[in-house]
């Protein structure tokens, strides 16, 4: 029972969506440097390629570019991981979108496309290549289906992104309705529950110094969420440490969820 083994996912190949930038990049780079093959994608082609080449410099890491929001788009990016691949490890669902506005002007749109993204994609997704996720599983070692979701879909945020956090809130959701249902199938689902950390999402408030302060305020441990803190989630639930959770919201947000709404 050495931690060497433990949480050893040398030789795992997972796919990880919106893994060009943000705590997608930061999951894909955990993996890449800890001898797993990866595979991501982002719609916009240049910057997914540039991530992949940046980080098979250190690993193995694939750019396969492409719009996860559409039907079209996931079943193009299923079929290319297929022909390359007979089994899927790991598939980490992160890629994702946010939409504010005061109650009274927010547009159908706010929620059409938010919704797309966060909850119909990752499902869609995950249902195109459960073929090869099923191949993967074992009892002993069961394939992993890995939803970022959002502290935001368990508390109260004080801003005006309605379906934002309604759709994590859903993603939670359905990733214990899967978790659930396929079982069986030697396949895990689990969520993690980001609080704040880099991303371009989160941009408009870190790069000002007062409201970076000010957010690092309301976090418990004091600060914003480090490139380690999630891939070292994902690192133990893609690992054996982590294969008998299933179902499972994992909020790590700096004690965010010990307060509040969450």
């Amino acid at each position: 029972m050495k931690i060497t083994e433990l949480f050893k996912v040398e030789g795992k190949v997972a796919v990880v969506t919106g893994g060009s930038r943000g705590i997608g990049r930061m999951i894909a780079e955990g993996l890449v440097s800890n001898g797993v093959r990866v595979y991501i994608t982002a719609r916009k082609a240049d910057a997914c390629d540039a991530t992949a080449a940046e980080l098979s410099e250190i690993g193995e890491c694939i750019s396969i570019p492409g719009d996860m929001s559409t039907e079209k788009g996931v079943t193009a990016f299923a079929a290319a991981v297929s022909e390359r691949e007979d089994q899927l490890d790991i598939l980490v669902n992160n890629a994702g979108a946010v939409w504010g506005a005061p109650i009274g002007e927010f547009p159908d749109e706010g929620f059409d496309k938010v919704l797309a993204i966060n909850v119909k994609a990752p499902f869609m997704l995950t249902q195109a290549l459960l073929p090869l996720l099923k191949a993967s599983g074992s009892a002993e070692d069961p394939a992993r289906v890995i939803n970022i979701g959002s502290i935001d879909g368990r508390r109260v945020p004080d801003t005006p992104n309605y379906s934002y956090s309604a759709s994590k809130a859903g993603i939670h959701m359905l990733t214990r309705h899967m978790a659930h249902h396929l079982v069986h199938e030697d396949i895990t689902f689990n969520a993690i529950a980001p609080g704040p950390f880099e991303s371009k999402m989160m941009a408009y408030a870190l790069d000002d110094p007062e409201t970076r302060k000010a957010i690092e305020g309301v976090v418990p441990r004091g600060r914003i969420g480090s490139p380690e803190d999630v891939a070292g989630t994902v690192l133990y639930l893609s690992s054996r440490a982590g294969a008998y959770l299933t179902g499972a919201i994992i909020p790590v947000d700096g004690g965010i969820s010990t307060h509040g709404s969450g």
